[in-house]
């Protein structure tokens, strides 16, 4: 099981590093193939992302450092939506859990599919009760199906906010930081965390991380965009079939 835990940290982090996302919409379904149940996934693709989303942001940043600002605004509200998350978790059968989770997939599928894949746009400056009203929201939502929030972020930073494609996945695993660090101390404190297999997805989403981000600095932005769309689609059909088929 421990070589099954590594495997998937290793896949998890490089999807993270090169989708730019938590890596939890990759993550739970793989764990509910493993057999997990939604609530221990949930809580072990929480304290991965908080492996994979500090250095993953540490290796973008060093690159991109004009969007520190309205990442952290983001994370402020995250973090209070992800402390919040714990006391909802506990309270929602995992069926519903797993409801929501494709409507996110469907949400996010359709609103990337109509944005550029890249634009030179620059985004105007948002201010920060915006920025910390659509943070907490995120959090509170992401973390309540264990995903660092990337993936419902990620349509607002391009359609709404408008930053490039890239840029964005940046900002959006930066963001999971926030949210991913507030649904650990909750989850810890309400009893629901897993640590040994937590942590040993972490160690090796460390390793994946790295490789997933330099890909990613060499891909074309058109095939980047098509990349993400095919993502999501995998996720979803996976989602789909383990919640009303198996």
């Amino acid at each position: 099981m421990d070589i099954n835990l590594i495997i998937f940290g290793l896949v998890t982090g490089f999807s993270s590093g090169f989708f730019g996302i938590g890596g939890g919409s990759i993550l739970i379904p793989l764990l509910l193939l493993a057999n997990y149940g939604m609530k221990e996934a949930v809580s072990i693709s929480i304290m991965q992302m908080v492996f994979s989303s500090i250095y993953g942001s540490y290796l973008n940043f060093q690159k991109i450092k004009n969007f520190l600002r309205d990442g952290i605004i983001l994370g402020i509200g995250s973090s209070f939506g992800g402390l919040t998350s714990g006391y909802f978790l506990p309270k929602v059968p995992d069926i519903y859990l797993q409801y929501l989770f494709i409507a996110v997939l469907l949400y996010t599928i359709y609103t990337l599919f109509k944005a550029p894949a890249s634009t030179q746009i620059v985004a105007p400056r948002k201010s920060v009760i915006t920025l910390i009203f659509i943070g907490y929201l995120v959090g509170i939502f992401a973390m309540s199906i264990g995903i660092g929030g990337s993936l419902i972020l990620l349509p607002i930073l391009v359609g709404f906010l408008k930053y490039d494609l890239k840029v964005a996945t940046a900002l959006g695993l930066f963001f999971v930081i926030f949210s991913s660090f507030g649904g650990f101390i909750s989850t810890s404190l309400f009893g629901n965390m897993l640590f040994y297999e937590g942590l040993i997805i972490g160690v090796g989403s460390l390793i994946g991380v790295y490789f997933g981000i330099k890909i990613k600095e060499k891909t074309k932005s058109t095939s980047y965009k098509n990349f993400v769309l095919i993502l999501n689609l995998l996720v979803l059909i996976v989602t789909i079939y383990k919640t009303f088929f198996d």
